[in-house]
Order: structure tokens, then C-alpha cells, then sequence
């Protein structure tokens, strides 16, 4: 899938190389002509293509995440249930794997088991998974955060 994402990225990249390069030769004409326009005119365009740059990189974050969510048996085998920072860069980390639930001591060089739970914990459904501060705010501000709850 990552294949193919990269290879559609790449021929969009050669093909937008390519207009460019077939444009360059009108370049000029198209300065002088800007130099005459007036500066409502140039900020009109400048902001538009400043929206068209926004659009394409919320357009490519979306199908990123669509791609990413896309792939069969989206149910993974191991699934992180809970991760705690301990330390500047130690974590423990809480992995479900099956039935079974295992604590993970994580370091920057090594990953050690610390304990098999014999009884999975059981996360109470009023707990929401934790999000970075900017990340939260922003879903509160689309308004994503309600359809979540639901």
C-alpha cells in the first residue's frame, strides 16, 4: 500500500516538473504582466494559491489516514492498550496480545516483559485514550470530539 501511495506521489511530482518546465518559457510575459496588475489583484492570488497549498496538504493528510486505516483485518493482533512515561525517555507500556495482557518496560536500547497479566485490566469505558493538548484542542474546535463520544 506504501508502494503504491509513493509511486502515485512520485508520478505527480514528475508530471508537476513537467508543467513547470513547459511553463518557464511563458514565465516572462507572465512578470511583466504582474508587475502591471494592482496589489488587490496579487493579493487575491497569493492568498488563493496560499489556500490551494492548505487544501492539497489537508487533502493528502485525509487520504493518508484513509490509506493507512484501509488495510483488511484492521483488527491487529497486538494492540497497545496503555502507555505511562515514567522517565524522560523510559515508558511502560501495557500490550494486548490475544487474550493476554503483558507489561512492558521500554528503554531507549532495550524492551523488557515485567509482568503477564493472569486477569486483563479492564478499562472503564468513561476513559478516553489521551491526546496531546494541541491535538485535543483541535478536535474540539472541528467538532470531532462530539462524534467520538457517540
Amino acid at each position: 500500500m506504501k508502494r503504491s501511495l509513493s509511486a502515485v506521489l512520485a508520478a505527480a511530482s514528475s508530471l508537476w516538473v513537467e508543467v513547470a518546465v513547459a511553463a518557464a518559457p511563458a514565465a516572462a510575459p507572465v512578470a511583466a504582466a504582474a508587475a502591471t496588475e494592482s496589489p488587490t489583484a496579487q493579493l487575491t492570488q497569493l492568498v488563493l494559491g496560499l489556500l490551494l497549498v492548505l487544501g492539497l496538504i489537508f487533502f493528502l493528510a485525509w487520504l493518508l489516514r484513509r490509506v493507512q486505516h484501509a488495510t483488511p483485518g484492521s483488527k491487529q493482533v497486538i494492540e497497545v492498550v496503555g502507555v505511562r512515561t515514567v522517565g524522560p525517555r523510559d515508558r511502560l507500556l501495557l500490550v494486548q496480545i490475544g487474550d493476554e495482557q503483558i507489561l512492558i518496560g521500554h528503554t531507549p536500547g532495550t524492551l523488557t516483559a515485567l509482568h503477564v497479566m493472569k486477569q486483563p485490566v479492564a478499562m472503564p469505558s468513561t476513559v478516553r485514550p489521551a491526546t496531546p493538548e494541541f491535538a485535543q484542542r483541535l478536535m474540539e474546535l472541528l467538532g470531532k470530539d462530539q462524534k467520538d463520544k457517540s
